[in-house]
C-alpha cells in the first residue's frame, strides 16, 4: 500500500515541495545527461516523477514521458505538464518497448529497499536505453555517508491554504539496507483549520561500491559527473552517471 503522502494527500505536494525549489536541479540535471551523451538529449523518461515539478523545468522542447507508481502522483505531474505523456507503473518492472536518449531517477529511488529492487529498477533504465543513452541516478544518500537528521519545508497559497513538512530520519538497524523516515505534515484549509498527519517512510540505503557494481551488472559504465562545469549553486548530494554498454 502506498503512505497517504503520494496518494489522498498529493494534491497537496506543490505546497509541500514548492515547485521553484527544482529549477535549479533540473538545470544541472539536464546539463549532467547532455555531457554523458555529448549532447543535449531529445527525449527522455523519468522515472518516479512524483508530482513531475523536476520535469516542469527541463527545457522545451524535450520529449519527455512520465512514470509514477502513484495514479494521484501521476494527475499532479499531468496537470503541470500538460504537454507530456504519462506512463503509471512500478519503475522495478516497467517496460514501454521503446527507448529514449535518456532516463533519470531521482528521489524515488530512496524506495528501493534491497538489491533486488536496486537492481530492477537499473534493467528497467537498460531496457529503455539504446547502448550510449544516459541514465542518471540521484539518490539523497548513500550509507557511506549517511546521518540521522531532520529536513523541513512547505510553503503557503494565495487562497489561505499552507502546508508544512518535518522529516526525521534514523536507522534503528545499521546492518540492514533500510532507514526509517517518520514525516510530520500540518495542513491547513482555505477556512484556516489545521490538521496535523504522521506516517513512517521505509527507505533504501547502500554503500556507494554496490551503486557502482549493481550499475554495472546492469549494463552501464560509468561517467564521470563534472559538477565544476556545470556550476550548481548547492550541493546535489550523490550522483551516479552512466552510459548505457
Amino acid at each position: 500500500m502506498l503512505p497517504r503522502l503520494y496518494t489522498d494527500l498529493a494534491p497537496w505536494w506543490p505546497l509541500l515541495s514548492p515547485p521553484e525549489a527544482y529549477a535549479e536541479e533540473a538545470r544541472v540535471y539536464h546539463a549532467l545527461i547532455a555531457q554523458a551523451l555529448g549532447r543535449p538529449p531529445e527525449s527522455l523518461l523519468e522515472l518516479g516523477c512524483g508530482g513531475g515539478t523536476l520535469a516542469s523545468h527541463l527545457p522545451p522542447g524535450l520529449e519527455l514521458v512520465l512514470n509514477d507508481l502513484s495514479p494521484e502522483m501521476l494527475a499532479v505531474a499531468q496537470a503541470r505538464n500538460p504537454d507530456h505523456r504519462t506512463h503509471q507503473g512500478d519503475l522495478r518492472s516497467l517496460r514501454l518497448g521503446r527507448r529514449f536518449d535518456a532516463v533519470l531517477l531521482h528521489d524515488a529511488v530512496m524506495y528501493m529497499l534491497d538489491e533486488d529492487d536496486l537492481r530492477a529498477a537499473f534493467e528497467t533504465a537498460r531496457a529503455h536505453l539504446a547502448p550510449g543513452g544516459a541514465f542518471l541516478v540521484v539518490p539523497d544518500l548513500v550509507k557511506d555517508d549517511f546521518f540521522e537528521g531532520t529536513d523541513a519545508g512547505g510553503d503557503d497559497a494565495p487562497d489561505g491554504r499552507g502546508a508544512r513538512l518535518l522529516e526525521w530520519r534514523w536507522d534503528p538497524d545499521p546492518d540492514d539496507t533500510t532507514f526509517r523516515v517518520d514525516m510530520a505534515l500540518l495542513l491547513r484549509d482555505e477556512e484556516g483549520r489545521v490538521r496535523s498527519i504522521h506516517e513512517q517512510h521505509r527507505m533504501g540505503i547502500f554503500p556507494r561500491a554496490r551503486w557502482w557494481a549493481l550499475l554495472a551488472a546492469a549494463g552501464f559504465a560509468p561517467r564521470a559527473a563534472d559538477l565544476l562545469a556545470v556550476g550548481p549553486e548547492a550541493p546535489l548530494g550523490e550522483v551516479f552517471l552512466s552510459v548505457a554498454r
